[in-house]
């Protein structure tokens, strides 16, 4: 297998498991104003994610890094075109990070927790806007340069996958909150979930179905209809109180649609309306000698990381109650 077909599906693999984790915090940030009654449920719903939510983003900085150092073409493409809706989620992502660290230094933690609802739904929605757009196809010229704007990228289809993400995020919220809670609590989180669960399978099988009516492959049909069957099965598993089968279902959904888009994308990384300027793994690569490097370095630090983020995730897998003290995230 060439080096370029294994960086662009390490590269999927590093935006699959910033999704599945990441996607929860999302979730958590925005249902925060719905699920919390006082501040005691607020500080809870935040300490449910205080000691991983930092972690979690290191994906995405590995994503883009990866994608910097394999395909610097596609990187240079992706973050000039891109460059305003990328900008706002680098604005959201520190916001929100903000927030986290700030609210419970705070005396008052209103704003604070404004801050961290807006600055989990922006990108929640905005990640889902550009990965439709980069799936289905922008204009690029000959030099592989963007020429829309920005309300190119605002189109119907974009939009309708910030409202896929958007929807599945909140939802795995949702059930990692009933995972990691108690009480009035994870009732309010389980009947949000269901709500939103239903909301979430409507919008992103309408998503799916026009992707793989679009650019669908004969692999793709089954593994867009696996994500259609986790999200059912964690509907099933949230209304039976077995919150562990329902994330690990939810988390399988949200991989299955992210192998979905990154398999109809192969072997284009940046496919153009005239797709003899679009970017593929051949033309937007690094060379030979770059990829080999970057490939023992993987092997060698991947497994490293894995195991110290799966580790913090042990340390931090009881749930909470409304005894217990606060993570300071």
């Amino acid at each position: 297998m060439e080096l370029t077909t294994v960086w662009f599906a390490l590269i999927a693999v590093l935006w699959t498991g910033y999704f599945v984790l990441e996607g929860f915090d999302f979730g958590v940030g925005v249902l925060l104003p719905f699920v919390a009654r006082d501040e005691s449920d607020r500080r809870l719903v935040v300490a449910s994610i205080g000691p991983v939510w930092d972690g979690n983003e290191v994906w995405l900085l590995v994503a883009g890094g990866a994608t910097f150092a394999a395909f610097p073409e596609w990187y240079a493409t992706l973050f000039s075109g891109f460059y305003l809706p990328l900008f706002l989620i680098l604005l959201a992502l520190i916001a929100r990070g903000i927030a986290l660290e700030y609210r419970n230094k705070s005396d008052s933690t209103r704003g604070w927790d404004r801050t961290f609802f807006w600055g989990s739904l922006a990108p929640a929605f905005l990640w889902g806007v550009a990965f439709a757009n980069i799936v289905h196809g922008v204009p690029l010229n000959a030099a592989h340069e963007f020429t829309g704007n920005l309300f190119t990228l605002l189109n119907p289809y974009a939009l309708l996958g910030g409202a896929a993400t958007l929807t599945l995020f909140t939802f795995h919220g949702a059930v990692f909150l009933a995972l990691r809670t108690q009480g009035e609590l994870r009732a309010t989180a389980i009947r949000l979930g269901r709500q939103i669960g239903l909301l979430a399978l409507l919008i992103g099988g309408v998503f799916l179905l026009l992707t793989q009516l679009d650019k669908g492959k004969p692999l793709t049909w089954p593994i867009a209809a696996i994500a259609a069957v986790g999200i059912t099965g964690a509907l099933i598993a949230l209304g039976r109180d077995r919150d562990g089968w329902a994330f690990a279902a939810n988390a399988v959904a949200i991989i299955a649609i992210t192998a979905t888009l990154f398999a109809n994308l192969w072997p284009n990384v940046m496919p153009a309306l005239d797709p003899a300027n679009s970017l593929t793994v051949d033309n937007a690569s690094s060379t030979p000698y770059t990829l080999s490097v970057m490939t023992w370095v993987a092997a060698i630090f991947t497994p490293i990381v894995l195991l110290y983020q799966g580790w913090t995730y042990w340390v931090f897998r009881k749930r909470l109650t409304s005894t217990t003290e606060a993570v300071n995230p």
